[in-house]
Order: structure tokens, then C-alpha cells, then sequence
């Protein structure tokens, strides 16, 4: 198998590549496709452009899924040569393109227009959970914004239910690390400049300030139901 061949080049392949690595071995891997938006491009002003949304989406996503597909087409290549340094030679652009698709993914739905309940949290398990740990939602989202604006370089922010400890936390990931293992991701919020550059500049509190205007607790709320099912 490819993965006792990778196995002889480094002792711990990436997961993502021994994922999709044994997939190819066994009939190939489904191509990955670009997410519609949930909602116009426009529906999120004032508080994030439709110049952003439109970049950040058409542009910035659909790299990340064209060149993990691309990245997968080596990896089946290689995978049927048996080649198993070319497969770990791909471990950086499969991890890396595939966060990004699996954060983006995330957080298109993650956001919402105020006219569809964008920046309402209603009572409920979530509120009750927040409440508890962090006092208020306005003491959690100063904390979220404290630790996300801290993030050096590109990253996101996330708030995740931790399955082991049954509890909420904050989070923060580098680049296009997404979340993984016994920590299942809620909500993210991506801090790279590309996300809020175009409307708020360098300034990256204002944008943690303004996205909380638009963030979809619907879909974060069902989020943490399943997870701590």
C-alpha cells in the first residue's frame, strides 16, 4: 500500500495526505468544488464589503479548492507509481488547500445577513453555555477578539466545543490549519488581510469589532447542539 511506502520516507505523514492517499489506492478521490455563498455578495454591508465577499469567495476560495484539486491529481499519480517521497513531497499543498476549503466552507455559513438574523443570539443552550463560562457575550467577544487579533501573520479565530472537557473555548490557528481531533469548530473567523483588508485596511480590531454585527448564531448554535450531543 502507498502509505507503507510513504511510511519508509517519513515516519508520519500528514493526515490529510495518508486520507487521501488511501482513497486514490482504492478507486481514486472525489474532486472538491467551490461552495455557493448562502447569501448575495452585497447582503453583509455595511459590515463587510460585496468587494470583499466577492474576492474573498471567487477568487481567494476557489484557489484554495483549484489548486487541492490539482494537488490531489499528483497525489493519485504518484500514489499509482508508488512514489512515495512525491506523496509527501505534496503534505504542505494538500494540507494547506484543504484547511482553507474546510475553513471557508465553515464560515460562509457562519455568517448571515441582519435581515436574516445576523448578530442575534437567542436564548437557548448556546447562550446558557457562553453565559456560563465566559459571563456575558459581550466578555466572550472581547476575549474572541483580544486572542484573534493577536494572531501573528494570517490565521483564524475560532470558538470550538472541546469533547473531551465537554466545554467551550477559544481558539486560534495559523494560516489554514483548521481544526481537528476532539475539538470540533463552531465558528470561525478568518483573520487573514484578505478578508478585511479592502474595507478596514491594517486594522483588524475593527473588522473582529464589525463581523460580530453578521455572524450567523443559527448555524453556530446547531453547531454546538450536535457536537456536544
Amino acid at each position: 500500500m502507498i502509505s507503507n511506502v510513504a511510511c519508509r520516507v517519513a515516519s508520519k505523514p500528514a493526515a490529510f495526505v495518508r486520507r487521501f492517499a488511501a482513497a486514490a489506492a482504492t478507486g481514486g478521490v472525489s474532486k472538491f468544488s467551490l461552495p455557493d455563498l448562502p447569501f448575495a455578495p452585497n447582503a453583509l454591508e455595511p459590515f463587510i464589503s460585496a468587494e470583499i465577499m466577492e474576492l474573498h469567495h471567487s477568487k481567494h476560495h476557489n484557489a484554495y479548492v483549484t489548486n487541492l484539486n490539482v494537488a490531489i491529481e499528483k497525489l493519485e499519480d504518484a500514489v499509482h507509481k508508488k512514489d512515495g517521497a512525491a506523496v509527501l513531497g505534496l503534505n504542505s499543498a494538500i494540507n494547506f488547500n484543504y484547511g482553507g476549503h474546510v475553513n471557508h466552507s465553515i464560515f460562509w455559513k457562519n455568517l448571515a445577513p441582519q435581515s436574516q438574523g445576523g448578530g442575534d443570539l437567542q436564548k437557548g443552550a448556546l447562550q446558557a453555555a457562553l453565559n456560563k463560562q465566559y459571563g456575558t457575550l459581550d466578555d466572550f467577544i472581547k476575549n474572541f477578539n483580544g486572542q484573534a487579533a493577536a494572531v501573528q501573520g494570517s490565521g483564524w479565530g475560532w470558538l470550538v466545543y472541546n469533547k473531551n472537557t465537554k466545554s467551550l473555548e477559544i481558539a486560534t490557528t495559523s494560516n489554514q490549519d483548521p481544526i481537528l481531533g476532539h475539538r470540533v469548530p463552531l465558528l470561525g473567523i478568518d483573520v487573514w488581510e484578505h478578508a478585511y483588508y479592502l474595507q478596514y485596511r491594517n486594522v483588524r480590531p475593527d473588522y473582529l469589532k464589525a463581523v460580530w454585527n453578521v455572524v450567523n448564531w443559527k448555524d453556530v448554535s446547531e453547531r454546538y447542539l450536535a457536537a456536544s450531543q
